[in-house]
């Protein structure tokens, strides 16, 4: 079993607008439901400065964009896996 999993979630404007509102309820409710509340830790930002090419998102350090729920959700899991 891997270590804890950080999401950064950027929760700016353009992000939001973009997808990551519905992401993050999606999220949620995958932590939730799947009881890894002690696994992933899920942080929201006003802004991960990659407004151009959004929704962003940060897991574990690594910058990724464009991503929807669906994609977040499979990062995770590889990592938890990992």
């Amino acid at each position: 079993m891997s270590g804890k999993v950080v999401v950064e979630l950027c929760m700016g404007s353009s992000c939001f607008a973009r997808g990551n509102s519905t992401a993050l309820m999606e999220l949620e409710s995958y932590i939730d439901e799947n009881n890894l509340e002690d696994r992933i830790e899920l942080e929201g930002h006003l802004c991960l400065g990659n407004c151009n090419c959004g929704p962003h998102v940060t897991i574990n350090g690594e910058s990724y964009s464009g991503v929807n729920a669906d994609v977040i959700i499979d990062l995770i899991r590889e990592r938890l896996d990992g």
